[in-house]
């Protein structure tokens, strides 16, 4: 009987607190076209994801000092790249603006870097984290190409 392991990493079934991440299934976002509040409430939604799927690897990590400390280190990360983002969208100023959107490329980057660790140290399979790796890098590209174009225009 090939019966498939539960994975709860990836898998939403079988939890009270499952999230769904059948989204990141779909191909990137195209942005063509949407407006202004489409792009960021559609960022949003992603890097509320990211947070939400870095908290379930979290969740699979064993009880080890280290595999805790970089568990630790994620969740702060992860969320507070959402947090930020969430402070992002009420800037009131391009200088506002700019100055927190920076903030969520970093702790970003720290949250793969973090992921990036736990295959390094052999915690997780790289297999595992490909799609969230995927993500996070996607949404750091996204989010780096957004602070440039500000930095263009507040230089003008």
């Amino acid at each position: 009987m090939n019966e498939r392991k539960s994975d709860p990493v990836n898998d939403s079934a079988d939890t009270d607190n499952a999230v769904d991440y059948h989204w990141l299934e779909e191909p990137a976002a195209e942005y063509a076209g949407k407006s202004k509040g489409q792009f960021l409430d559609d960022i949003e939604r992603r890097i509320k994801m990211v947070m939400l799927r870095c908290i379930k690897v979290c969740r699979v990590l064993p009880d080890s000092f280290d595999a805790q400390h970089f568990s630790r280190q994620l969740i702060r990360s992860s969320s507070s790249a959402a947090a930020n983002f969430r402070a992002v969208r009420r800037g009131r100023s391009q200088n506002e603006y700019f100055a927190k959107l920076s903030l969520v490329i970093e702790e970003l980057d720290e949250s793969l870097f973090w992921l990036e660790t736990l295959v390094f140290v052999d915690l997780i399979p790289e297999a595992r984290l490909a799609d969230l790796l995927d993500e996070g890098y996607q949404l750091l590209k996204i989010l780096s190409k957004s602070r440039k174009t500000t930095s263009e225009r507040r230089n003008q």
